[in-house]
């Protein structure tokens, strides 16, 4: 196997990465101190699409970790950067919180449920059955079916919820239409990272804790991938799977040293 190129830019997941369930995980903050010291190009990532980044960077601030707005990417941005090289100017009937809305609205996209271009379902805690009616009735009448990200469960203090795959799957239930999903494990989502930040995949690192989603979108994207086991993700896991990580870490406390 050819050796790798040396690493000058870091791609991270949040949940079960930096922090687990509202709480820092030790080494998170002394990792990201050392990422903004060494100048190197880095951006923290998460399939919750509800968040803007503004949001993000202050949750974030209030539990002691430093990430400047500029260095957050979340799928609702992969999405609406996927929809601005598709369709410029476009239509979309939303399911979300802010982070998508908002994300939306930067690129010029019109919020409407007359007749548009997109159907785009995200995160949010409140899923209304009048608005998966609506939905469904768009798509059988033709918008496309464009979803921010495939995680059928999403963590919280009480255990998991059901989270946008599994209402997408809902959704394909009722219309027979399959979803595009913008975020990970596809690596469009680290590809239209990679750019905000002008980094390159072979000399890029994904560090997460899913197997299914972190790091076969790293593996996909052609980065070297870390896997924590501070997440989902357990060592028992691993060999379930048909691929591997380029390296298994306890945590992010190990990697420090890398950067």
């Amino acid at each position: 196997m050819a050796e790798r190129k040396p690493i000058e830019s870091w791609l991270t997941d949040m949940d079960g990465v930096l922090i687990h369930e509202g709480v820092p995980i030790p080494g998170a903050a002394e990792f990201l101190k050392a990422l903004r010291e060494s100048g190197k190009p880095f951006l923290v990532l998460t399939n919750n699409s509800i968040y803007t980044p503004r949001d993000l960077q202050a949750r974030l601030a209030r539990m002691g970790l430093d990430v400047p707005v500029d260095n957050i990417w979340t799928s609702a941005l992969a999405t609406a950067k996927f929809l601005e090289t598709q369709r410029p100017g476009g239509t979309a009937y939303v399911i979300g919180e802010a982070g998508l809305t908002t994300a939306l609205h930067d690129i010029g996209y019109i919020l409407t449920d007359h007749e548009p271009d997109y159907v785009v379902l995200g995160e949010t805690r409140t899923y209304s059955f009048e608005a998966l009616t609506r939905a469904i009735r768009l798509i059988n009448g033709g918008s496309r079916f464009i979803c921010t990200n495939p995680d059928e469960t999403g963590p919280s203090t009480e255990g998991p919820l059901p989270a946008t795959g599994a209402v997408a799957a809902l959704i394909t239930k009722a219309t027979g239409k399959d979803p595009y999903f913008a975020g990970k494990p596809n690596p469009l989502m680290m590809r239209t990272g990679l750019n905000a930040i002008g980094a390159h995949s072979e000399t890029s690192a994904m560090i997460g804790d899913r197997m299914d989603t972190d790091v076969l979108a790293g593996l996909e994207a052609g980065m070297e991938t870390f896997l924590v086991l501070t997440g989902v993700t357990t060592p028992a896991d691993i060999d379930r799977y048909p691929f591997r990580p380029s390296t298994v870490v306890d945590s992010i406390a190990d990697l420090v040293d890398r950067i």
